[in-house]
């Protein structure tokens, strides 16, 4: 005699349906955008009717909600010091008319060879001509919004807190535990440099003018430092890392601030050389580094790539760093927040909103 048993099955369920595709959107023929045809001042600045830029097989064209305004974009602008000429920007005139690199928005259209992203995205990274309605970027220069920010604090960190992230991390190797100087505390790259290495276990001080000292504290320093005061190394502290962002201190004097065997990172520089900016000091030190026991390193070109900017998603979204945007502008107000840019009249980051 023969036995079986019925086995229940569950019932068979169909697939969830993918996610309809959003259709390109109806694209125009023209955008507006700043552009300059000489280098110069400000003041050479104009916003212009220009054609909406082609999309390469690897790039993807961006609707822009909000664009960054960094120190680099001042370099472009003057074409000051004269390397910035000849890294490929154009030795008497600039090969682009259009000018800033920080982007955030929503993508519109994606070249044959992109699949990380489609239309509809919202996204942040580094683009070509950024301070338009429209602006093309590199996919690999590209990331999904951090969450909780918005377009304004999205677009002033592919720039600045890529620049801020490798500099400590990178460049610094901050290690837990470690002291931690930064000098230029409240511009764009410092006041992510300062909320990053506290973020990686350092114990930070930030230096800025006095009228400035309250906003590096909100950023979360354990201390802070009024360089109007006096002579930095004054008080006999002496630290892991020095980061110099953006100064004009000499090597000696910043070399003071280091323990034997610790760190110092040039960040760009601002020494007034009309052909190599801060490159004379930066070049000493690399130079003097292997005779000694102190690091010295220094880097001018922050790489913007998808995996740093989803590094520095993961602490935005944590709550451990959060976008200092000082104020919002027009496009037609950029040439205004240059000047203040320049004249050191800005806390964090000053955003255009298109």
């Amino acid at each position: 005699m023969s036995s079986h048993r019925n086995e229940s099955r569950p019932a068979a369920t169909a697939a969830p349906a993918a996610a309809p595709e959003l259709p390109a959107p109806e694209l125009p023929a023209t955008m507006r955008a700043v552009g300059r045809d000489v280098y110069g001042s400000a003041d050479v600045l104009d916003v212009r009717d220009v054609p909406l830029p082609a999309v390469g097989a690897g790039e993807v064209l961006v609707k822009v909600r909000a664009a960054g305004l960094d120190r680099g974009a001042w370099h472009v602008l003057t074409g000051r010091p004269s390397l910035i000429r000849l890294a490929g920007f154009g030795v008497r005139r600039p090969k682009e008319p259009g000018l800033g690199t920080e982007l955030a928005g929503d993508v519109v259209a994606v070249g044959s060879a992109v699949t990380g992203f489609a239309v509809g995205d919202a996204v942040h990274g580094a683009g070509r001509s950024a301070l338009a309605q429209y602006a093309v970027a590199d996919a690999a220069k590209l990331a999904r919004m951090p969450a909780g920010v918005g377009y304004e604090g999205a677009a002033a960190v592919p720039v600045s807190g890529v620049t801020a992230l490798q500099a400590v991390r990178d460049h610094g190797r901050l290690e837990p535990g470690q002291s931690v100087l930064v000098i230029g505390a409240s511009g764009g790259v410092g006041s992510f440099a300062v909320q990053i290495a506290t973020a990686l276990g350092g114990r930070v001080t930030g230096v800025a003018s006095t009228a400035k000292l309250d906003f590096v504290r909100s950023l979360g320093v354990e201390d802070v430092v009024d360089y109007t005061a006096g002579d930095l190394a004054a008080g006999g502290r002496r630290y892991d890392l020095v980061l110099d962002v953006g100064g004009n201190r000499p090597l000696a004097a910043l070399r003071r601030l280091l323990t034997p065997r610790g760190t110092l990172v040039f960040v760009g520089g601002e020494d007034g050389g009309k052909v190599t900016g801060g490159l004379g000091r930066q070049l000493r030190a690399l130079v003097l580094s292997p005779f000694v026991g102190q690091r010295l390193g220094s880097f001018w070109v922050a790489a913007t790539t998808t995996a740093d900017l989803d590094t520095l998603r993961g602490l935005i979204e944590s709550g451990s760093v959060t976008p200092a945007v000082d104020r919002t502008c027009s496009l037609d107000d950029v040439p205004a927040a240059l000047r203040d840019l320049e004249a050191g009249r800005v806390r964090g980051k000053v955003v255009a909103t298109v």
